[in-house]
Protein backbone atom coordinates (compact mmCIF):
# COMPACT_ATOMS: atom_id res chain seq x y z
CA UNK A 1 0.00 0.00 0.00
CA UNK A 2 2.88 2.25 0.92
CA UNK A 3 4.37 1.53 -2.38
CA UNK A 4 1.34 2.60 -4.72
CA UNK A 5 1.04 5.95 -2.25
CA UNK A 6 4.73 6.54 -3.20
CA UNK A 7 4.17 5.51 -7.09
CA UNK A 8 1.02 7.91 -6.91
CA UNK A 9 3.16 10.98 -5.22
CA UNK A 10 5.21 10.80 -7.78
CA UNK A 11 3.26 10.41 -10.74
CA UNK A 12 1.63 13.78 -9.66
CA UNK A 13 5.12 15.23 -9.21
CA UNK A 14 6.00 14.40 -12.70
CA UNK A 15 2.79 15.66 -14.08
CA UNK A 16 2.83 18.90 -12.57
CA UNK A 17 6.49 19.26 -13.04
CA UNK A 18 5.50 18.80 -17.04
CA UNK A 19 2.23 21.41 -17.01
CA UNK A 20 4.88 24.39 -14.77
CA UNK A 21 7.53 23.80 -17.75
CA UNK A 22 5.09 24.03 -20.76
CA UNK A 23 3.12 26.43 -19.84
CA UNK A 24 5.09 29.51 -19.77
CA UNK A 25 7.10 28.51 -22.72
CA UNK A 26 3.84 27.92 -24.56
CA UNK A 27 2.38 31.19 -23.45
CA UNK A 28 4.99 32.86 -24.07
CA UNK A 29 6.09 31.32 -27.85
CA UNK A 30 2.25 32.79 -28.55
CA UNK A 31 2.75 36.27 -27.25
CA UNK A 32 5.88 36.98 -29.00
CA UNK A 33 4.13 35.18 -32.18
CA UNK A 34 1.37 37.32 -31.66
CA UNK A 35 3.29 40.18 -31.61
CA UNK A 36 6.00 39.84 -34.42
CA UNK A 37 2.48 39.16 -37.11
CA UNK A 38 1.47 42.68 -35.87
CA UNK A 39 4.57 44.54 -35.52
CA UNK A 40 6.10 42.87 -38.72
CA UNK A 41 9.36 41.82 -36.49
CA UNK A 42 11.07 38.62 -35.91
CA UNK A 43 12.58 39.85 -32.56
CA UNK A 44 9.91 38.84 -30.16
CA UNK A 45 9.21 35.39 -31.03
CA UNK A 46 12.64 34.90 -29.81
CA UNK A 47 12.78 37.35 -26.38
CA UNK A 48 9.77 35.61 -25.46
CA UNK A 49 10.81 32.05 -26.10
CA UNK A 50 13.68 32.79 -23.82
CA UNK A 51 11.81 34.04 -21.06
CA UNK A 52 9.49 30.89 -21.31
CA UNK A 53 12.39 28.52 -20.82
CA UNK A 54 13.79 30.55 -18.25
CA UNK A 55 10.49 30.75 -16.06
CA UNK A 56 9.85 27.26 -16.83
CA UNK A 57 12.94 26.41 -15.42
CA UNK A 58 12.16 28.30 -12.54
CA UNK A 59 9.32 26.74 -12.00
CA UNK A 60 10.71 23.27 -12.06
CA UNK A 61 13.82 24.31 -9.61
CA UNK A 62 11.00 25.97 -7.17
CA UNK A 63 9.20 22.40 -7.54
CA UNK A 64 11.66 20.43 -7.38
CA UNK A 65 13.34 22.12 -4.37
CA UNK A 66 9.95 21.78 -2.90
CA UNK A 67 9.57 17.84 -3.12
CA UNK A 68 13.00 17.60 -1.58
CA UNK A 69 12.19 19.69 1.03
CA UNK A 70 8.64 17.83 1.59
CA UNK A 71 10.71 14.22 1.42
CA UNK A 72 12.81 15.27 3.93
CA UNK A 73 10.30 16.66 6.56
CA UNK A 74 8.23 13.08 5.76
CA UNK A 75 11.40 10.98 6.61
CA UNK A 76 12.26 13.10 9.83
CA UNK A 77 8.48 12.79 11.21
CA UNK A 78 9.14 8.67 10.06
CA UNK A 79 11.79 8.28 12.41
CA UNK A 80 10.20 10.27 15.07
CA UNK A 81 7.44 7.89 15.51
CA UNK A 82 10.06 4.98 14.80
CA UNK A 83 11.69 6.92 17.97
CA UNK A 84 8.82 7.21 20.14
Amino acid sequence: MKSEKHMYRNLTLISQLGIQVMVPIFLCLFVGIFLDEHLSTGFFTLVFLTLGVLAGGRNAYILAMSSIRDEKKREERKRDEEYK
